[in-house]
Protein backbone atom coordinates (compact mmCIF):
# COMPACT_ATOMS: atom_id res chain seq x y z
CA UNK A 1 0.00 0.00 0.00
CA UNK A 2 0.85 3.57 -1.12
CA UNK A 3 -0.18 6.11 1.67
CA UNK A 4 2.47 9.28 1.56
CA UNK A 5 4.68 10.34 -1.13
CA UNK A 6 7.57 12.77 -2.08
CA UNK A 7 7.74 14.80 -5.17
CA UNK A 8 10.78 17.00 -4.49
CA UNK A 9 10.72 20.01 -6.85
CA UNK A 10 13.38 22.78 -8.22
CA UNK A 11 10.99 25.19 -9.94
CA UNK A 12 11.73 24.01 -13.57
CA UNK A 13 9.41 22.70 -15.62
CA UNK A 14 11.21 19.26 -15.91
CA UNK A 15 11.04 18.55 -12.13
CA UNK A 16 7.17 19.48 -13.14
CA UNK A 17 7.26 16.34 -15.55
CA UNK A 18 6.42 13.65 -12.80
CA UNK A 19 3.07 15.57 -11.43
CA UNK A 20 0.46 13.67 -13.66
CA UNK A 21 2.55 10.79 -12.46
CA UNK A 22 2.55 11.33 -8.65
CA UNK A 23 -1.25 12.30 -9.51
CA UNK A 24 -2.22 8.90 -10.87
CA UNK A 25 -0.54 6.87 -7.67
CA UNK A 26 -2.04 9.30 -5.13
CA UNK A 27 -5.63 8.60 -7.04
CA UNK A 28 -5.06 5.41 -6.86
CA UNK A 29 -4.51 4.82 -3.34
CA UNK A 30 -5.39 7.40 -1.66
CA UNK A 31 -2.26 8.80 -0.87
CA UNK A 32 -1.10 12.10 0.72
CA UNK A 33 1.40 14.14 -1.75
CA UNK A 34 3.98 16.06 -0.14
CA UNK A 35 5.97 18.55 -2.28
CA UNK A 36 9.16 19.68 -1.19
CA UNK A 37 11.77 22.14 -1.95
CA UNK A 38 14.95 22.23 -0.68
CA UNK A 39 16.30 26.03 -0.69
CA UNK A 40 20.52 25.63 -1.57
CA UNK A 41 23.15 27.05 0.51
CA UNK A 42 24.83 27.82 -3.06
CA UNK A 43 22.18 28.13 -5.46
CA UNK A 44 22.48 28.47 -9.47
CA UNK A 45 20.92 32.02 -10.84
CA UNK A 46 18.77 29.61 -13.06
CA UNK A 47 17.49 25.84 -13.40
CA UNK A 48 17.05 24.49 -16.83
CA UNK A 49 17.14 27.68 -18.33
CA UNK A 50 14.62 28.90 -15.80
CA UNK A 51 14.93 31.35 -12.59
CA UNK A 52 16.08 29.43 -9.64
CA UNK A 53 13.89 29.42 -6.37
CA UNK A 54 16.47 30.52 -3.82
CA UNK A 55 14.00 32.71 -1.18
CA UNK A 56 11.67 30.28 0.96
CA UNK A 57 8.74 32.71 0.25
CA UNK A 58 8.77 32.12 -3.19
CA UNK A 59 9.24 28.74 -2.56
CA UNK A 60 6.74 28.30 -0.64
CA UNK A 61 4.16 30.52 -3.03
CA UNK A 62 5.45 27.77 -5.58
CA UNK A 63 4.53 24.80 -4.31
CA UNK A 64 1.04 26.08 -2.69
CA UNK A 65 0.23 26.83 -6.85
CA UNK A 66 1.31 23.60 -7.51
CA UNK A 67 -0.83 22.09 -5.11
CA UNK A 68 -3.79 23.72 -6.53
CA UNK A 69 -3.36 22.71 -9.81
CA UNK A 70 -6.69 20.86 -11.24
CA UNK A 71 -4.75 17.34 -11.45
CA UNK A 72 -4.62 17.65 -7.49
CA UNK A 73 -8.31 18.04 -6.98
CA UNK A 74 -9.92 15.58 -4.98
CA UNK A 75 -5.74 14.68 -3.44
CA UNK A 76 -4.74 15.34 0.34
CA UNK A 77 -1.76 17.80 -1.00
CA UNK A 78 1.33 19.14 1.57
CA UNK A 79 3.90 21.45 0.65
CA UNK A 80 7.29 21.71 2.68
CA UNK A 81 10.10 23.87 1.77
CA UNK A 82 13.01 23.08 3.85
CA UNK A 83 14.99 25.38 5.94
CA UNK A 84 18.07 26.66 6.88
CA UNK A 85 19.84 26.18 4.00
CA UNK A 86 21.41 22.83 2.21
CA UNK A 87 24.64 22.30 1.16
CA UNK A 88 23.79 18.46 -0.05
CA UNK A 89 20.30 18.36 -1.25
CA UNK A 90 20.22 14.52 -1.90
CA UNK A 91 21.15 13.89 1.36
CA UNK A 92 18.16 16.40 2.50
CA UNK A 93 15.15 14.92 0.36
CA UNK A 94 16.53 11.13 1.66
CA UNK A 95 16.40 12.60 4.82
CA UNK A 96 12.65 14.21 4.35
CA UNK A 97 11.35 10.86 2.80
CA UNK A 98 12.64 8.67 5.57
CA UNK A 99 11.09 11.62 8.18
CA UNK A 100 7.88 11.65 6.31
CA UNK A 101 7.88 7.55 6.37
CA UNK A 102 7.61 8.33 2.47
CA UNK A 103 6.55 5.03 0.22
CA UNK A 104 7.39 6.78 -2.55
CA UNK A 105 9.69 9.34 -3.92
CA UNK A 106 8.76 10.60 -7.59
CA UNK A 107 11.53 12.19 -9.82
CA UNK A 108 11.83 13.15 -12.95
CA UNK A 109 14.99 11.91 -14.98
CA UNK A 110 15.58 15.68 -16.30
CA UNK A 111 15.02 15.06 -20.32
CA UNK A 112 17.37 13.82 -22.77
CA UNK A 113 20.64 13.42 -21.24
CA UNK A 114 18.70 10.37 -18.95
CA UNK A 115 19.47 11.07 -15.07
CA UNK A 116 23.16 10.59 -15.38
CA UNK A 117 24.59 13.46 -14.09
CA UNK A 118 21.89 15.54 -12.74
CA UNK A 119 21.41 15.87 -8.69
CA UNK A 120 18.22 13.86 -9.10
CA UNK A 121 20.55 10.84 -9.72
CA UNK A 122 22.30 11.22 -6.73
CA UNK A 123 19.09 11.59 -5.28
CA UNK A 124 17.44 8.26 -6.83
CA UNK A 125 20.40 5.61 -6.29
CA UNK A 126 21.10 7.42 -2.38
CA UNK A 127 17.15 6.62 -1.79
CA UNK A 128 17.91 2.88 -2.77
CA UNK A 129 20.92 3.28 -0.80
CA UNK A 130 20.12 4.68 2.41
CA UNK A 131 16.69 2.90 2.97
CA UNK A 132 13.70 0.57 1.42
CA UNK A 133 11.59 3.74 -0.52
CA UNK A 134 10.93 3.12 -4.40
CA UNK A 135 11.74 5.56 -6.47
CA UNK A 136 9.73 6.47 -9.55
CA UNK A 137 11.52 8.27 -12.25
CA UNK A 138 9.73 9.98 -14.86
CA UNK A 139 10.75 11.07 -18.82
CA UNK A 140 9.55 14.42 -19.51
CA UNK A 141 8.52 14.61 -23.30
CA UNK A 142 10.75 15.66 -26.00
CA UNK A 143 9.74 19.27 -25.53
CA UNK A 144 10.43 18.69 -21.81
CA UNK A 145 6.54 18.93 -20.64
CA UNK A 146 4.59 17.00 -17.92
CA UNK A 147 3.51 13.55 -19.88
CA UNK A 148 0.38 12.14 -19.39
CA UNK A 149 0.08 9.40 -17.28
CA UNK A 150 -2.18 5.66 -18.03
CA UNK A 151 -1.42 2.61 -16.72
CA UNK A 152 -2.86 -0.27 -18.19
CA UNK A 153 0.28 -2.30 -18.97
CA UNK A 154 3.26 -3.11 -16.26
CA UNK A 155 6.41 -5.43 -17.14
CA UNK A 156 8.59 -6.40 -14.31
CA UNK A 157 12.18 -7.74 -15.54
CA UNK A 158 13.36 -10.69 -13.46
CA UNK A 159 16.78 -12.58 -12.96
CA UNK A 160 15.19 -16.01 -12.27
CA UNK A 161 16.50 -15.45 -8.33
CA UNK A 162 14.28 -14.89 -5.63
CA UNK A 163 16.61 -11.90 -4.97
CA UNK A 164 15.11 -9.87 -7.64
CA UNK A 165 11.43 -10.30 -6.31
CA UNK A 166 10.99 -7.15 -4.24
CA UNK A 167 9.54 -5.87 -7.38
CA UNK A 168 6.35 -7.77 -7.60
CA UNK A 169 4.28 -7.05 -4.68
CA UNK A 170 4.78 -3.17 -5.53
CA UNK A 171 3.95 -4.30 -9.24
CA UNK A 172 0.91 -6.34 -8.33
CA UNK A 173 -0.20 -3.99 -5.92
CA UNK A 174 -0.26 -0.80 -8.92
CA UNK A 175 -1.73 -4.29 -11.04
CA UNK A 176 -4.60 -4.10 -8.80
CA UNK A 177 -5.58 -0.15 -8.29
CA UNK A 178 -5.29 0.16 -11.79
CA UNK A 179 -6.77 -3.46 -13.51
CA UNK A 180 -3.28 -3.37 -15.40
CA UNK A 181 -1.39 -6.47 -16.74
CA UNK A 182 1.64 -7.41 -15.28
CA UNK A 183 4.01 -8.72 -17.86
CA UNK A 184 6.83 -10.76 -16.23
CA UNK A 185 10.49 -10.65 -18.49
CA UNK A 186 13.44 -12.69 -18.04
CA UNK A 187 16.83 -12.11 -20.31
CA UNK A 188 18.79 -14.92 -20.43
CA UNK A 189 22.51 -14.01 -22.73
CA UNK A 190 23.58 -15.11 -25.39
CA UNK A 191 27.02 -16.51 -25.61
CA UNK A 192 28.00 -12.98 -27.55
CA UNK A 193 26.50 -10.96 -24.98
CA UNK A 194 28.40 -12.12 -22.13
CA UNK A 195 30.67 -10.15 -20.04
CA UNK A 196 33.55 -10.30 -17.97
CA UNK A 197 34.70 -13.64 -16.67
CA UNK A 198 31.37 -15.33 -18.43
CA UNK A 199 32.88 -14.15 -21.42
CA UNK A 200 36.58 -15.60 -20.92
CA UNK A 201 34.56 -18.90 -19.79
CA UNK A 202 32.60 -18.69 -22.95
CA UNK A 203 35.87 -17.92 -25.16
CA UNK A 204 37.59 -21.02 -23.81
CA UNK A 205 34.68 -23.59 -23.76
CA UNK A 206 31.96 -22.81 -25.77
CA UNK A 207 29.94 -25.54 -26.46
CA UNK A 208 29.85 -25.94 -22.73
CA UNK A 209 28.77 -22.29 -22.00
CA UNK A 210 26.14 -22.80 -24.45
CA UNK A 211 24.76 -26.21 -22.95
CA UNK A 212 24.61 -24.09 -19.51
CA UNK A 213 22.75 -21.09 -21.22
CA UNK A 214 20.49 -23.14 -23.07
CA UNK A 215 19.99 -24.79 -19.98
CA UNK A 216 19.10 -21.40 -17.95
CA UNK A 217 16.54 -20.32 -20.49
CA UNK A 218 14.42 -23.42 -19.79
CA UNK A 219 14.33 -23.15 -15.96
CA UNK A 220 14.02 -19.57 -16.60
CA UNK A 221 10.78 -20.55 -18.45
CA UNK A 222 9.36 -22.47 -16.00
CA UNK A 223 9.95 -19.87 -13.28
CA UNK A 224 8.12 -17.34 -15.02
CA UNK A 225 5.71 -19.59 -15.82
CA UNK A 226 4.58 -20.57 -12.32
CA UNK A 227 5.09 -17.26 -11.38
CA UNK A 228 2.45 -15.37 -14.01
CA UNK A 229 -0.14 -18.59 -12.94
CA UNK A 230 0.07 -17.57 -8.98
CA UNK A 231 -0.48 -13.70 -9.83
CA UNK A 232 -3.03 -14.36 -12.25
CA UNK A 233 -5.17 -16.78 -9.56
CA UNK A 234 -4.74 -14.11 -7.14
CA UNK A 235 -6.39 -11.80 -9.45
CA UNK A 236 -3.78 -9.87 -11.46
CA UNK A 237 -3.92 -10.77 -14.84
CA UNK A 238 0.52 -12.23 -15.90
CA UNK A 239 1.91 -13.35 -18.88
CA UNK A 240 5.81 -14.10 -19.27
CA UNK A 241 8.11 -14.53 -21.27
CA UNK A 242 11.99 -15.36 -21.68
CA UNK A 243 14.52 -13.48 -24.37
CA UNK A 244 17.77 -13.81 -25.56
CA UNK A 245 20.79 -11.42 -25.81
CA UNK A 246 22.14 -8.34 -24.27
CA UNK A 247 20.04 -7.66 -20.77
CA UNK A 248 19.53 -3.60 -21.31
CA UNK A 249 18.61 -4.16 -24.98
CA UNK A 250 16.36 -6.85 -24.24
CA UNK A 251 14.23 -5.51 -21.60
CA UNK A 252 13.91 -2.00 -23.91
CA UNK A 253 13.14 -4.79 -26.73
CA UNK A 254 10.46 -6.32 -24.13
CA UNK A 255 8.84 -2.87 -22.91
CA UNK A 256 8.11 -1.84 -26.51
CA UNK A 257 7.08 -5.27 -27.62
CA UNK A 258 4.10 -5.19 -24.70
CA UNK A 259 3.89 -1.73 -25.03
CA UNK A 260 4.46 -1.10 -21.53
CA UNK A 261 3.07 1.91 -19.73
CA UNK A 262 5.19 1.42 -16.49
CA UNK A 263 8.22 -0.69 -15.52
CA UNK A 264 9.07 -1.95 -12.18
CA UNK A 265 12.33 -3.56 -11.25
CA UNK A 266 14.63 -4.47 -8.49
CA UNK A 267 18.27 -2.75 -8.23
CA UNK A 268 21.44 -2.90 -6.59
CA UNK A 269 22.37 0.13 -5.01
CA UNK A 270 25.16 -0.81 -3.43
CA UNK A 271 28.76 1.20 -3.53
CA UNK A 272 29.08 4.59 -4.75
CA UNK A 273 27.37 6.42 -7.08
CA UNK A 274 30.20 6.35 -10.00
CA UNK A 275 30.11 2.55 -9.87
CA UNK A 276 26.82 2.46 -9.97
CA UNK A 277 26.91 3.98 -13.30
CA UNK A 278 29.54 2.12 -14.62
CA UNK A 279 28.74 -1.49 -13.08
CA UNK A 280 24.66 -2.11 -13.38
CA UNK A 281 22.23 -3.08 -15.85
CA UNK A 282 19.65 0.02 -14.06
CA UNK A 283 21.03 3.17 -15.52
CA UNK A 284 21.63 1.82 -19.17
CA UNK A 285 17.73 0.66 -19.01
CA UNK A 286 16.79 4.27 -17.95
CA UNK A 287 19.01 5.47 -20.62
CA UNK A 288 17.32 3.66 -23.35
CA UNK A 289 13.93 3.08 -22.05
CA UNK A 290 11.83 6.34 -22.76
CA UNK A 291 9.13 5.66 -19.94
CA UNK A 292 8.22 5.35 -16.62
CA UNK A 293 10.59 3.23 -14.38
CA UNK A 294 10.02 1.87 -10.96
CA UNK A 295 13.03 0.95 -9.00
CA UNK A 296 12.76 -1.19 -5.68
CA UNK A 297 15.89 -1.78 -3.69
CA UNK A 298 17.07 -5.24 -3.74
CA UNK A 299 16.38 -7.12 -0.39
CA UNK A 300 18.78 -6.92 2.70
CA UNK A 301 21.18 -4.28 1.19
CA UNK A 302 19.71 -0.78 2.98
CA UNK A 303 23.05 0.96 3.65
CA UNK A 304 23.04 2.75 7.20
Amino acid sequence: MIRQILVPLDGSALAESVLPAAAAVAGGFGARVTLLHIVEERPPDTIHGQPHLTHADRAQAYLEEVARLPLFRDRVVDVHVHLPQAGDVAESVVDHARELGADLVVLSTHGKSGLRGFLFGSIAMRALQRGTTPVLLVNPTAAGEAPPFVCRKILVPLDGTAAHEPALPIASTLGRAWRAFLHLEIVVPTVGTLSGDEAVTAVLMPTAKRALLDLAERGAQEYVRKLAETLTAEGVPTTSHVSRGEPATSLVDAANRVEADLVVMASHAKGALDAFWSGSLTPKVIEKLGRPLLLVRVAGEAVR
